[in-house]
């Protein structure tokens, strides 16, 4: 999957800062059955990291070491109790929650571990839906899922329906959809997890191809020890800050 390489244009390319996150910090309050509170549960206790464009970076480490909690803040699901995210320079969490939704809608592409397809939908039409919340007429929404849904390998599975496709086939569709509106990252939170081992190789070779072709960048968070061999850069997620 390593995207990065070793030619000046990759090297220009990667000092293309995405996101920065500077100091961030997320904790919880922590309650006891009578409703009392108990303290406060630190989860991340100052990161910093650059994301850069083109470039597909592993999160790894221990359970509740804070890693899909980063994930959430990094899509701006979730605001941190403090510390800044910036997309391009723009401090995101300024925004308030419906202009969070609408930048979300327009930059941020997510895949799951599993992948929250709506059944009754054809490929195509679950593909379509962000664009079509995003303001994009049907017939334009439908147009791009169809490229798109090429682009994953499924130009001849556009009219199914989730429950007539393989477990690898629906990850591709949720793959499409996260790329639907040429967002700036794609996050995926276990994205091979409920897969076999046919099956995540395809999504690895997918994801590779993708950073490859079309300069997307990924953030992946996983326990997949060959999936995160395979990206540009690892970060190691130890007790809420970035370990070594």
């Amino acid at each position: 999957m390593r995207c990065d390489g070793s030619s000046e244009m990759t090297k220009r390319k990667q000092r293309e800062s995405v996101i920065l996150v500077e100091n961030v910090e997320k904790s919880f309050p922590v309650g006891s059955d009578d409703g009392k509170s108990q303290g406060i549960l630190e989860v991340l206790r100052g990161v910093t990291l650059e994301i850069f464009k083109g470039e597909t970076i592993a999160i790894v480490g221990a359970s509740g070491a804070g890693k899909s909690t980063l994930l959430h803040i990094l899509g701006t699901l979730d605001r941190p109790t403090s510390g800044k995210v910036s997309y391009q320079g723009k401090d995101v969490f300024n925004l308030d929650d419906e202009g969070l939704s609408l930048f979300r809608n327009a930059n941020i592409g997510f895949v799951f571990q599993f992948h929250h397809l709506l059944p009754e939908f054809s490929a195509v039409e679950n593909v379509a839906l962000p664009a079509l919340i995003g303001g994009v007429g049907l017939p334009e929404a439908l147009s791009r899922a169809e490229v798109v849904l090429a682009s994953v390998g499924l130009s001849t599975r556009i009219n199914h329906k989730p429950p007539q496709m393989s477990g690898g086939e629906q990850q591709r569709v949720a793959v499409a959809r996260a790329l639907i509106n040429s967002p700036k990252v794609v996050l995926a939170d276990e994205p091979t997890g409920n897969l076999d081992t046919l099956n995540a190789g395809a999504i690895h070779d997918l994801i590779a191809r993708l950073c490859e072709e079309q300069d997307q960048t990924f953030v992946i968070v996983t326990h997949n020890e060959q999936l995160a061999r395979q990206a540009d850069r690892v970060v190691r997620i130890v007790d809420g800050l970035v370990g070594l």
